[in-house]
């Protein structure tokens, strides 16, 4: 049994999450600065200086009898965050830490693999275990406060004689490369994990704000509208051949009198932030996840208006958008009727008919929230015979993949959401005579398939490449007589290039319903929008 310090423990600690836990930072780091005479002591002096930081950091954080269990739980986080790290250049922020929160049980099945319980065990389980024998020495309240700040002041020193030493280095650093930090194990999802809990600390719960509450339909509107609301998951907008994209992802779609806007703008890089955003009445430059969820969204002044509304997923959940709403999962057999290796999009169509059918007056939104092309298992997504593109990438470690085994994959899965999203048009064509039927799909975020050396997506939005953020968003519109009156179709033709984002889905629903309210803006509306010269 070996004998050793708190002090030491820590040390050797800190010095094993930098060697071992840290190939990202280091790897981003030698992007900017190239490993040459001139750069390579300041890299060498990263490494001093990181180290210092989660010594502070551990020093902090592990005390008393807690620093066993403390140093052996950031050792298994800090080899989980250096895997997803290190594989997929994701960034562990407080929104990542949200998403991961959110994460079901499904979703995280597909990210198991023998790599990741390789650094789970090398990296995680193996040194805790080390730590587990050694016997850390007791010392008495006052000797182990004063030890305690001599390793802190100490760090603290070297941290600040490193930055002075390299002072011309670390000005551009800290100033121009303010992204490098975030690729810090374990430092920087320590300080995420903060911000997501401090958010809760913030205030208390916020008061529930209710908005247009004056929203009707006008008693001249006699038609009734059939609204479908797909909402996407996962995809690109490059990835649609509707959008110009060279293989031809969008078959059926083609056949169809589709209107696709070519430049539209997700207002998060996840789902936990996106979806939310997308229903709220907030603009991204105001998305506030407490605010958003604790005011109406344009569900709820839909269902005021008197429209029926119904939400039915294939994912997760709806992130707190569905709440007041009838909501059903098709994640499970017991509601989805086409599951086979996992439970398909398909399956929320079975019996909308009837729901339809069920409501003999009165508009009616469905939102059906898909599970789309939701990485990293992209060849779970889509049934065999839909595998139209090879080579495939059958692994959910991508990075053992080529760049065209992947893409052929995802591609694959956005041909299943053709296929499905075909199907849905053929349901609303069935109810043409009855109402204005209106397909609107647009996904929450894009993805990351390999381009320098990303992948996934979730990456800070000020920082995230364009495929993360540029989806598809794309409108059909039934043959019924009052609704070609209705929209100026020359109109709307010409707007396809225009930039659109999710901000602008709050007021077209508002429009496509014609529901009047004080917080409808027609500028933001996509369809009658600047329409009436």
């Amino acid at each position: 049994m070996i004998e050793l310090s708190s002090s030491k423990v820590i040390i050797l600690t800190s010095l094993f999450l930098i060697a071992t836990g840290n190939i990202s930072f280091f790897t981003h780091v030698l992007d900017v600065y190239p490993l040459n005479g001139e750069n390579i002591l300041f890299i060498l002096s990263l490494g001093i200086l990181f180290t210092s930081v989660n010594i502070i950091l551990l020093c902090l954080l592990c005390y008393g009898k807690a620093t066993r269990p403390m140093l052996i739980t950031i050792l298994i986080i800090s080899s989980l965050a250096a895997y997803f790290m290190d594989s997929y250049h994701v960034i562990i922020d407080d929104k990542m830490i949200e998403n991961i929160i959110k994460t079901d049980v499904a979703e995280s099945l597909d990210l198991l693999n023998f790599k990741l319980f390789a650094y789970l065990f090398l990296l995680g389980i193996l040194p805790a275990a080390l730590i587990m024998q050694i016997t850390i020495i007791k010392i008495p309240l006052k000797s182990a406060i004063i030890a305690r700040l001599k390793l802190i002041a100490g760090a603290l020193i070297v941290a600040v004689v490193t930055i002075l030493l390299f002072g011309k280095f670390y000005a551009g650093f800290f100033r121009e490369h303010k992204s490098l930090r975030f690729h810090a194990n374990p430092s920087y999802y320590v300080y995420s994990v903060g911000k997501y809990l401090g958010s809760f600390l913030k205030h208390g719960p916020m008061p529930f704000q209710h908005i247009g509450v004056d929203a009707h339909i006008p008693e001249i509107d006699e038609d009734r509208e059939l609204l479908v609301l797909v909402l996407g998951e996962t995809a690109r907008a490059d990835h649609f051949s509707l959008n110009g994209y060279s293989k031809k992802t969008n078959p059926l779609l083609e056949k169809e009198n589709i209107i696709s806007f070519t430049n539209t703008w997700a207002c998060g890089t996840s789902t936990a932030v996106s979806v939310p955003c997308m229903f709220s009445i907030f603009d991204h430059t105001e998305n506030n996840k407490d605010k958003t969820l604790a005011t109406e969204n344009i569900l709820d002044i839909v269902q005021r208006a008197g429209v029926h509304v119904i939400w039915l997923d294939n994912n997760s959940d709806s992130k707190g958008v569905a709440t007041r709403i009838p909501y059903k999962s098709f994640k499970s057999p017991d509601n989805n009727p086409h599951c086979d290796t996992e439970c398909r999009d398909i399956g929320m169509l079975q019996d909308l008919q009837k729901y339809i059918d069920s409501n003999p007056e009165g508009d009616i939104l469905i939102v059906l929230h898909q599970m789309g092309n939701h990485g990293p298992a992209y060849f779970k997504r889509y049934p065999e015979e839909f595998e139209i593109f090879t080579p495939t990438c059958h692994t959910n470690q991508l990075e053992k993949c080529t760049i065209d085994e992947i893409n052929n994959t995802y591609d694959n899965a956005i041909l299943y959401t053709d296929y499905f999203l075909s199907k849905t048009i053929d349901l609303l064509k069935n109810n043409d005579e009855q109402f204005e039927t209106i397909l609107f799909y647009i996904s929450d975020h894009g993805e990351s398939l390999g381009e320098n050396g990303l992948y996934l997506h979730g990456l800070p939005y000020m920082i995230a490449p364009d495929a993360q953020k540029h989806v598809p968003m794309i409108m059909w519109f039934g043959d019924g007589q009052d609704l070609k009156e209705d929209i100026n179709f020359r109109k709307l033709n010409s707007k396809i290039n225009n930039k659109y984002s999710h901000d602008n889905i709050f007021h077209t629903i508002l429009g496509l319903f014609e529901i009047e309210t004080s917080v409808y803006k027609t500028d933001m509306d996509i369809v009658f929008g600047e329409q009436h010269d």
